[in-house]
């Protein structure tokens, strides 16, 4: 049997003999189908023709791969003395697994919402370590595994001052990792260009805002954590600097424009 991967949004399904007549992700309103219709992809011939590209960004170890493929985000090491975190989720692994092994290795895997989950289940096998999603998500995860540890609530503590933050708005479950100093977000909270501003929405491709309620709360929920950097989901998705601020004006320009 075969894995195959949706060429759209980069999710992995379940080895099969045959790919899924749809892929659930894209058909949700936050994504898209083609108009060339379905396409599909086996995770062998991403192997085969991509590479890996690895590079420090801003005191972070950025993990993509190239030609750019599907949404084209990047994962993130989030390194700690007791064990690193890859954050998000490319499909490449073979290539990247020997440098991540030289760094420490991996204690979990957590990705901010369902566009990342790519290949994530081959990760967790290939370092034997838990799937760290929120359960609002699912109903979204199109490979089913024992690896995939749920967590509920608004705050899971992980170790040395590590934490995932259940922030809601682009999916009920989406969520941010926190370290003292940065949060790595994704597109869950969406550095613009300039990194000046960040934005939220419920769909970037169909441009489908969020309410103003979600808005605030997600905003509220960041308050109570230190956090001077934002690294978000792409290269150089990354503010700098006055990251607090950065949210706090960015969501009431976002209320205001509601209104």
């Amino acid at each position: 049997m075969t894995s195959f991967l949706c060429k759209t949004c980069g999710t992995q399904y379940p080895p099969a003999d045959e790919p899924p007549a749809e892929c659930a992700i894209c058909c949700d309103e936050r994504q898209y189908v083609p108009v060339e219709g379905q396409e599909w992809v086996t995770y062998q011939e991403v192997c085969d023709t991509h590479h890996a590209e690895i590079r420090e960004e801003h005191g972070v170890v950025g993990i993509g791969i190239e030609p750019g493929f599907a949404i084209g985000q990047r994962a993130l090491l989030a390194e700690s003395p007791s064990g690193n975190v890859l954050w998000d989720c490319v499909p490449l692994l073979d290539e990247m697994a020997a440098f991540v092994e030289s760094r420490g290795g991996l204690k979990a895997v957590a990705i901010s919402h369902p566009h990342f989950y790519s290949t994530m289940v081959e990760w967790a096998h290939r370092f034997d370590c838990p799937i760290l999603l929120h359960e609002a998500e699912r109903e979204f995860v199109m490979r089913p595994d024992d690896a995939i540890d749920f967590w509920s609530g608004d705050v899971h503590e992980l170790w040395d001052d590590l934490r995932l933050l259940r922030l809601g708005g682009h999916f009920d479950g989406a969520q941010v990792l926190h370290r003292p100093g940065a949060i790595f977000t994704g597109d869950v909270v969406a550095v613009r260009p300039g990194s000046r501003w960040v934005s939220f929405m419920r769909s970037y491709p169909m441009l489908i805002p969020l309410p103003a309620h979600k808005v605030e709360r997600l905003a509220a929920a960041l308050e109570p954590w230190d956090f001077q950097r934002i690294y978000g989901g792409w290269w150089d998705d990354v503010v700098r600097e006055d990251a607090e601020e950065i949210v706090r004006r960015s969501a009431e320009r976002y209320v205001r424009a509601l209104a």
